[in-house]
């Protein structure tokens, strides 16, 4: 009979694995961890989905990215409350195995790597038909190939080498938005150089149509087709685990992502949608940030765009593999995932983990060659709740955690949830209610989304509950195990 360890006290969470010698590794600077933070909000999808946002809610859509940005700052001032005073590589799985039960922790974390191992697959496929446009020599099966196992090899040196790339695929992507948005307000206040721009105006916000074209409900359909472009956000806080200062990186990351989210997504969107009326037809057949630069007559306007996007989904992946490689070894070291997963190199590489999440983003990538409108449109439709019940699951686990912490270690409540507890259940509510409204809407698959990731979810947590029956509810260490010299795993606790 396995004996049960005593629960872990607040500042240490529920079996988590060590930063430094066996396990994981500091490997991740200041610099990185801060373009990690600022670089996980600007996701592929701003630049690519925007457009159908922009077409359905008109200048409103700034509303709806309004809302949506309001939900994730609320989501990770808690989420920041948790990991400030127990930063791990498991972030809110390892956090909700130990306030709500072993079943959420393992639920959500197996959520959350299906979300990622997924999303490989959709981004190495977007960032091979735009290097297939630029050498169509190369099939595009043969892109997506080898965009996968740079990054895969990138990965599998050190975690140092994942935050050197993502710093200056963070970093291109920073400049690019900072640059777009100085440029297109110089043109509408009719000041840049060079340019005369005559649709460029604040009056494209009420012109055509009024601000909300489409009545107030389209701030809600906007909400739908906007609020997935933010999934990343979260990823500094599992990245902390793995830096020199944790609890520094966390806090920072999560007092910044107010005005990250306020430049970066309204402060571009706002420009997109003063410099060209929103029923302008190029927005749907460019792209809108495309059809913006476009609209001043910048040369070469789309291959700008390409080569920012490219750089988005570049990073994307990166993090999306790191994120999946990270939570799959947490879930190991918890002991509901192989204890395989949490075996690191001596460099404090999970390579198990990495190859194990990338060979089913290999699987799925073949998916969307051979099968896209059934088996990969499955897989992407189950997934794409995911954002939401991570969100939902963050919330629950801070209403209880913050009474584990005050009682345990009060101390380390350096980042507080504001106007707790009722500011985390009205944002819980929120979230609830744009699941029911996803049930309500047939035209942009939100009905078929919410359904079949609820399907997903379900065998997960059943799974999940028959696995915790077996054990008879205990917390089984996961014991040391080495395969040679150089290979280590973190004991569970």
């Amino acid at each position: 009979m396995t004996s049960q360890p005593n629960p872990p006290k607040a500042g240490s969470g529920p079996a988590s694995p060590p930063a430094h010698g066996s396990g994981l590794q500091a490997g991740l600077k200041n610099r990185h961890l801060t373009m990690i933070a600022i670089g996980g909000v600007i996701g592929a999808g701003l630049f690519v989905g925007s457009s159908s946002g922009i077409a359905t809610a008109g200048p409103g859509i700034l509303l709806s990215y309004a809302l949506v940005g309001t939900l994730v700052v609320l989501v990770m001032r808690m989420l920041g409350e948790m990991s400030a005073a127990n930063p791990t590589s498991g972030s809110f799985s390892a956090h909700a195995d130990r306030a709500l039960g072993r079943w959420a922790g393992f639920s959500i974390g197996w959520l959350y790597w299906f979300f990622w191992v997924v999303v490989l697959a959709v981004e190495s496929t977007a960032g091979a038909k735009i290097l297939s446009g630029w050498v169509p020599a190369v099939p595009q099966w043969g892109w997506a190939l080898i965009v996968m196992l740079v990054l895969t090899a990138t990965n599998l040196v050190s975690v140092g080498s994942y935050g050197e790339f993502e710093f200056w695929f963070a970093g291109i992507k920073v400049v690019a938005i900072a640059a777009f948005i100085i440029v297109g307000l110089l043109a509408v206040f009719g000041v840049l150089p060079g340019v005369h721009a005559d649709q460029a105006s604040f009056g494209n916000l009420t012109g055509h149509g009024g601000f909300l074209p489409h009545g107030p409900g389209s701030i809600l359909t906007g909400v739908l087709l906007v609020v997935f472009s933010f999934m990343g956000s979260e990823i500094a806080t599992l990245a902390a685990g793995e830096s020199e200062d944790p609890q520094r990186a966390v806090t920072k990351a999560t007092n910044s992502i107010i005005w990250r989210i306020a430049v970066f997504y309204l402060g571009s969107i706002l420009v997109v949608v003063s410099l060209i009326p929103w029923n302008d037809k190029s927005i749907t057949d460019k792209g809108s940030y495309v059809a913006a630069l476009d609209s001043l007559g910048i040369a070469h306007a789309g291959e700008i765009m390409n080569f920012i996007v490219l750089t988005s989904v570049l990073s994307c992946l990166n993090s999306g593999l790191y994120t999946a490689s990270r939570m799959a070894f947490s879930l190991g070291a918890r002991g509901d995932a192989p204890k395989g997963f949490a075996r690191t190199t001596e460099r404090g590489v999970p390579r198990t983990a990495i190859l194990v999440s990338v060979a089913f983003g290999f699987l799925a990538v073949f998916f969307n060659y051979k099968f896209p409108n059934s088996v990969f449109l499955f897989l992407v439709n189950s997934s794409g709740a995911v954002a939401l019940f991570v969100w939902l699951v963050i919330c629950f686990s801070q209403l209880r955690m913050r009474r584990i912490i005050q009682r345990e270690a009060p101390e380390k409540l350096v980042v507080k949830m504001w106007l707790y507890p009722y500011l985390t259940w009205a944002t819980a509510a929120l979230i609830v209610f744009v699941l029911g409204y996803m049930l309500t809407d047939t035209e942009h698959d939100g009905r078929e989304t919410v359904l079949l990731s609820l399907l997903v979810a379900a065998v997960v947590l059943a799974v999940a509950v028959i696995k915790q029956k077996v054990r008879g509810g205990g917390r089984a260490p996961v014991q040391a195990a080495s395969d040679d010299e150089t290979e280590k795993v973190p004991a569970a606790g």
